[in-house]
């Protein structure tokens, strides 16, 4: 049942048009609905290579969508400490902007702000800083969301510094976990 409704999320994020197009039909969610589940992955950037696990999924009446990553980097060259990142995202609609909201807390603290881009497609999504807690304001930040099927993404986390071009920091390659 997951699949067949995982299928038609994405069939009709294929046919629906823009982005826009579809947050403005009534379901704010269109852009993000493909999220909901858990997912597993690959992580390669400035950390290395590691594992990462994620979880979507409605809270607070359903006004809300939660996201919460583990990602676990063992020891090796270029990060010989290895690491554990961990953070807490809340997906929000604001009705003001008519704009989907994500709000990220880092176990560095940082909370990173970010606005559903106008870039966004059907088929990709993205979303771009607005604001930083505990971080420079004036690095920008995007986080880009490939949808490659039904049961797979690949998110791309890209920083900019001051004046300068976005770099890719991680990408993570996501396959839906399997029940």
């Amino acid at each position: 049942m997951r699949a067949m409704y995982s299928l038609i999320v994405v069939l009709a994020l294929f046919v629906g048009g823009s982005t826009k197009a579809e947050t403005d039909s009534g379901d704010h969610w269109a852009p993000v609905r493909f999220l909901l589940g858990e997912w597993e992955g690959l992580s390669t950037g400035q950390a290395g290579e590691g594992r990462v696990s994620r979880q979507y999924e409605f809270v607070l009446a359903e006004r809300f969508i939660r996201e919460t990553n583990t990602s676990t980097y063992p020891a090796q060259e270029g990060n010989p400490g290895g690491e554990i990142h961990e953070h807490v995202g809340y997906f929000s609609y604001d009705k003001a902007r008519k704009l989907v909201v994500l709000r990220q807390f880092h176990s560095e603290g940082f909370v990173n702000q970010y606005a559903l881009s106008p870039e966004s497609e059907p088929t990709k999504v993205v979303f771009a800083s607005e604001h930083f807690e505990n971080f420079s304001n004036e690095w920008r930040a995007r986080e880009t969301y490939e949808i490659i099927g039904v049961d797979e993404f690949i998110e791309t986390f890209e920083l900019a510094p001051p004046g300068k071009p976005f770099e890719v920091y991680s990408k993570n390659h996501f396959t839906r976990a399997q029940p």
